[in-house]
């Protein structure tokens, strides 16, 4: 189990508010577009957002960083196994895009959240996240990274190229009625030298 030092910590369902802005930045409005379509009878959109939040924090599958008045940047990730997710008829049109990219990234530590609120922004918080990202990776034996990211989403790309990430494959973004200006979902893979090897 990784060991976290402050001002990283996991998550908790306190957190919950956070985590659903976090999640909504990294996916560039998307995860609201989805909550809305869950919401009934008048829902709060950002409640459901933010039950589900809290629920992969009390799973313990949320790494944040907090400076003592909450979290302000989060890491979700989880290990891609080695078979591929069946996409059938039935699966939902905007995912099939996204998870055809996973289905390219066998074997790897998926960075499925990556995100900081504006004003934290430029102080080394997604290059600390992303180092720990693949600490985690090396400690379950994995030996890629992998992450999708939006076409026009040039911050987060600078981000992961820096780190020795590089495109592998892009296929079109599925829209509905989401409003974006993301034509393509690019996947992005990083090999992890294991530690011997450097």
């Amino acid at each position: 189990m990784i060991r976290l030092e402050s001002p990283l910590r996991f998550a908790s369902e306190a957190d919950a508010g956070a985590l659903a802005d976090l999640v909504n930045f990294a996916g560039e409005g998307l995860p609201l577009y989805i909550w809305q379509g869950l919401a009934k009878n008048g829902q709060d959109p950002w409640e459901i957002g933010r039950a589900r939040q809290g629920e992969k924090a009390r799973e313990g599958q949320i790494i944040v960083v907090d400076f003592g008045d909450g979290a302000v940047a989060s890491l979700t990730g989880y290990p891609i196994g080695s078979e591929p997710t069946p996409i059938g008829d039935d699966f939902p049109a905007l995912f099939r895009p996204l998870q055809e990219l996973e289905n390219k990234a066998l074997e790897s530590w998926y960075v499925n959240v990556l995100a900081c609120y504006p004003e934290y922004r430029g102080q080394g918080l997604g290059s600390r996240l992303l180092e720990l990202a693949e600490q985690i990776a090396r400690e379950e034996a994995l030996r890629r990274m992998s992450v999708i990211v939006a076409d026009n989403n040039a911050g987060a790309r600078r981000l992961y190229e820096r780190f020795g990430y590089e495109e592998v494959a892009t296929v079109p973004c599925v829209k509905e009625g989401w409003e974006t200006e993301t034509e393509h979902w690019v996947l992005l893979i990083k090999s992890l030298r294991a530690v011997d090897d450097r």
